[in-house]
């Protein structure tokens, strides 16, 4: 092929315009990191959602380093501020609350990673190759979809549960959200039937471009708005639901986190029946409802950022106001 015939074919234009390693690096940054961030921190929903993520992430990590496991040394069930040396108070056995709440918040969060990854992981990959493919691999995909949206779920997880009793914080996650994934894949499969009739998607598999490189650049993004609102939602399934399995005894109260701090506090000492211990059972309530709430406003706050058209949107509005 003569030079100018290389010239003449538009997927091979080089482009007049050189920029440094440093300029590509600053550009990449912007891209991806800083002008998504500024978007979210804009946006009230999006501060706050951010802000209570970090927060937790921060107590389950620093907090923990830098604090000791409570070692049963407080009074017996004081009440919040009672005593400043245990300003969330204590329970039955003398530990502090405040304590017992920051080093149960790494199971929490592990847990909800792991819940949370493996849905949207799954889930994703069946919903978007099986409505791309279409034919036959669609047809058995979404046959195995249904047969398993078909099973109780809440049953299975307690037989699972009772079973196997993980302890583990990342299975425990997988397990309670086992089979959830059958529905969003569903779902997911119906957007993608909608975005591979596209023009551009048509154009990349006349060109020969593999089918991995055709979803993972071309469709999964188009569909990032609906995944991320699907994985906060998976995330605040699986805080309710462990909390929920670990209150009633179900999942091994042999580890700590929120669920089995209230359980400890209704079987222990019955708060719900007396204000004497109940703050034992409304402060990790607070945490579960706090956090939860928070991934709802992150959430909403990002579809802001992979909505292509809310972002160029919102991206003027923060350049306007920069300026």
């Amino acid at each position: 092929m003569s030079h100018s015939d290389e010239r003449s074919n538009p997927f091979e234009t080089v482009s007049d315009v050189e920029i440094s390693r440093k300029e590509y690096y600053r550009t990449v940054l912007d891209t991806n990191v800083l002008a998504p961030l500024r978007i979210l921190l804009n946006d009230p929903r999006g501060l706050f959602g951010f802000s209570t993520i970090v927060f937790f992430i921060l107590v389950g990590t620093v907090g923990v380093w830098l604090t000791n496991p409570p070692d049963g040394t407080g009074g017996v069930l004081l009440s919040p501020f009672q005593n400043m040396e245990y300003p969330l108070g204590t329970d039955r056995y003398g530990n502090d609350l405040m304590l017992g709440l920051i080093h149960a918040t790494p199971f929490m969060l592990l847990m909800i990673a792991g819940g949370a990854l493996y849905n949207i992981s799954v889930a994703t990959i069946v919903g978007t190759f099986a409505g791309y493919k279409g034919g036959r691999i669609d047809e058995i995909l979404m046959m195995i979809c249904d047969a398993i949206i078909a099973v109780p779920g809440l049953p299975l997880v307690i037989v699972i549960a009772v079973i196997f009793e993980p302890t583990n914080p990342f299975v425990v996650g997988i397990v309670i959200t086992l089979p959830r994934w059958a529905g969003l894949a569903r779902a997911l499969r119906s957007e993608v039937l909608s975005v591979r009739q596209e023009s551009y998607i048509e154009a990349s598999r006349t060109m020969g471009i593999p089918t991995r490189t055709i979803l993972r650049h071309e469709i999964v993004p188009n569909l990032m708005p609906y995944i991320m609102i699907n994985l906060v939602n998976a995330a605040r399934g699986v805080i309710f639901a462990s909390v929920g399995l670990y209150f009633l005894g179900i999942l091994s109260v042999s580890t700590q986190n929120w669920g089995v701090m209230m359980n400890l506090a209704y079987t222990a000492a019955g708060s719900l029946y007396t204000w004497q211990s109940a703050h034992w059972l409304i402060l990790p309530m607070i945490c579960v409802v706090w956090l939860s709430f928070g991934l709802i406003m992150f959430g909403q706050a990002a579809d802001k950022v992979f909505n292509p058209r809310l972002r160029a949107r919102h991206a003027e509005t923060v350049d306007e106001e920069a300026r």
